[in-house]
């Protein structure tokens, strides 16, 4: 089998909250997405998607998705797309860093080999574990009361982990895990995600003053050494994020003791292949995760739910269902959301079939 041709499709995701708002000011109404094709000469096809969060939160922007094909497609033309490895391996031959641009290849790449193995891709990860995978909410930065008044809401959609948008005003920060930790039941879970947004003394002063408060504290700070300072002055539960983004800072956050979970994006990661090595690494190490990606839709989803449903259920703290955030579908037969769980389908590869009256036109061709 060999890869024949790859394209590209962007796509607006609008929010069905109209606005999503994270530490400094930063804020997104539609995302830009790209969903990538790859075509083989045996009529198999399959597709990723790759969405970040805006050029301003991590080294990745939307359009950069789209040139960055351009550049390397040439490159995978005539490659077998079900050996992951060697492609991985010459994707990086062939443009250094860049992982949010490969993910998408890599993604789809996965969808293939499911197909072709007739199974889904939770299965070739490892296998399914448990029922369900355990979903969150991310709760958009506002106002403390109308922020609380949002996770009581979702909490009734059954929901029982949040993650709350915070790493503005310290007092404002303090008063916001207060005032939503209030409205949640013992055995409910609050992250406040700083998303890097305070200074170190900032978060010296909230987690003091949220002391005595059941929450996790994750990635406060921008550099690691400074959320390693907030760690060692703190006993709540510790989560980094935008610091990992491979293999090595993972084991320097373990030798660290910096962590007692770690946010796992796929396209910060470079793609399921990557993701996957670095999850079986923090479940030998016994480290919980968070799986996810920057952002997306449909596509983005289903891979989640296979990546997160093939994780050993005591090290999967949580995941999300971003196709419940936006208001376009780009996909059919995508994991909804069910009580706050989410299952990996069980048709062949991602098991999603993309609406290509909603994508359209490609917008990059290879081959």
């Amino acid at each position: 089998m060999k890869i024949t041709r790859i394209l590209a499709y962007r796509v607006e995701l609008p929010l069905v909250e109209g606005c999503y708002r994270w530490s400094g000011g930063k804020s997104v109404s539609v995302f830009d997405s790209t969903v990538v094709r790859v075509e083989t000469d045996v009529g198999l096809v399959g597709h990723g998607e790759v969405c970040p969060l805006g050029p301003f939160y991590l080294p990745a922007y939307a359009e950069g998705v789209r040139a960055g094909l351009r550049e390397l497609g040439p490159h995978l033309l005539g490659w077998d797309p079900r050996e992951l490895g060697r492609l991985n391996q010459r994707m990086d031959a062939a443009l250094k860093g860049h992982p949010y641009v490969k993910s998408g290849i890599d993604i789809a790449c996965w969808d293939i080999l499911g197909q072709a193995c007739g199974l889904p891709v939770c299965v070739l990860m490892g296998g399914r574990f448990g029922e369900a995978v355990r979903l969150y909410r991310a709760i958009s930065q506002e106002d403390p009361e109308i922020m609380a008044r949002k996770v009581a809401g979702y909490r009734a959609d059954g929901y029982s982990r949040f993650q709350l948008k915070v790493g503005g005003d310290p007092d404002t920060d303090i008063e916001r895990i207060h005032a939503v930790r209030g409205m949640l039941g013992a055995t409910d879970r609050l992250v406040a995600d700083a998303n890097t947004g305070w200074t170190q003394h900032e978060a010296m002063r909230v987690v003091r003053a949220v002391r005595d408060v059941d929450v996790y504290i994750e990635q406060p700070c921008l550099t690691y050494e400074e959320c390693l300072a907030v760690r060692r002055h703190t006993d709540h539960p510790f989560v980094l994020d935008e610091n990992v983004d491979g293999l090595d800072m993972l084991l320097r956050a373990r030798g660290d003791l910096a962590m007692d979970v770690v946010n796992l994006k796929i396209s910060k990661l470079g793609g399921l292949t990557k993701t996957r090595q670095v999850r079986d690494l923090c479940v030998s190490m016994g480290i919980a995760m968070t799986l996810e990606d920057s952002w997306g839709g449909d596509i983005t989803t289903a891979a989640i739910a296979h990546l997160a449903h093939s994780t050993p259920e005591e090290f999967r703290f949580t995941s999300t269902d971003f196709n419940s955030y936006v208001t376009v579908s780009i996909a059919e037969d995508a994991p909804r959301r069910v009580n706050g769980f989410m299952s990996a389908g069980t048709a062949p590869g991602l098991g999603v079939k993309p609406r290509m009256e909603v994508l359209g036109s490609p917008v990059v061709e290879v081959g």
